[in-house]
């Protein structure tokens, strides 16, 4: 469904010089049924092709992250589980992975909710979720807060499912660590994104781009906020940031 809400089209900042794309999966390469769309495709690798690397920032577990990495031909570090997972390739091309979050609060947080006999479903996925816990959104969120009360848990929703999260980690600071990697920052970034969980790293990005099917929060974090929505939106943003012509 499309969330309505006001456009917000502002353009670069003067004098600001883009250098790469981090962009979320669900939702921002995807349409509204949550395939790939074959728009979506063609724009990362046009944009890879003309030398800028593009980061997948997404909550999704490492495995189809990577699958997707490789399928589109992708250049730049892999943020992975809302930052909890980080993956890149070193000089001798050799990959490392770096496990930035801790699991244990969420799967506390987890064996809280189900004690107090709220009925949460992990997500299928997790099976090979190394850093958090991924629920079905089944569940409104307030409830969720409402029975973990002071946990050091973050629970936040992408719009396809609610994620426990170890309080303090997140796309943003993992980002900033993987950019460190490449020698840039968020600064230079166009970012795309749709959910809730993209608001830190939309907020900080030289040119955040969000779109018309996207969360209230994430509008808001946007510099730009499309017409089209889903991975339409995502074209129009990298074409409104000067980035893909």
């Amino acid at each position: 469904m499309i969330r309505k809400g006001p456009p917000r089209r502002r353009a670069p900042a003067a004098g600001l010089t883009l250098r790469a794309v981090v962009t979320d999966v669900d939702g921002t390469l995807t349409d509204a049924g949550r395939r790939l769309d074959p728009l979506a495709i063609d724009a990362v690798r046009r944009v890879e092709d003309a030398g800028f690397p593009v980061l997948l920032a997404t909550g999704n577990v490492l495995p189809i992250a990577l699958a997707l990495y490789r399928s589109l031909g992708l250049s730049g570090p892999i943020v992975a589980e809302n930052g909890g997972l980080l993956y890149r390739t070193r000089r001798d091309g050799r990959p490392v992975v770096e496990r930035l979050a801790d699991p244990t609060g969420p799967r506390a947080a987890l064996r809280t909710l189900r004690r107090a006999g709220v009925p949460v479903r992990r997500l299928f996925t997790d099976r090979w979720r190394e850093t958090e816990v991924a629920l079905e959104p089944d569940v409104p969120v307030a409830r969720l807060k409402r029975v973990l009360g002071s946990s050091p848990v973050v629970v936040e929703s992408t719009g396809y499912a609610i994620h426990l999260m170890q309080r303090g980690t997140g796309k943003r600071p993992a980002l900033e660590r993987a950019l460190g990697y490449v020698g840039l920052t968020l600064g230079e970034c166009v970012v795309a994104g749709d959910g809730d969980n993209d608001v830190g790293m939309l907020g900080a990005a030289g040119f955040g781009v969000s779109f018309s099917s996207a969360s209230p929060r994430a509008r808001r974090a946007a510099r730009y906020v499309a017409r089209s929505g889903y991975s339409r939106g995502f074209v129009e943003g990298l074409k409104a940031s000067g980035i893909l012509r």
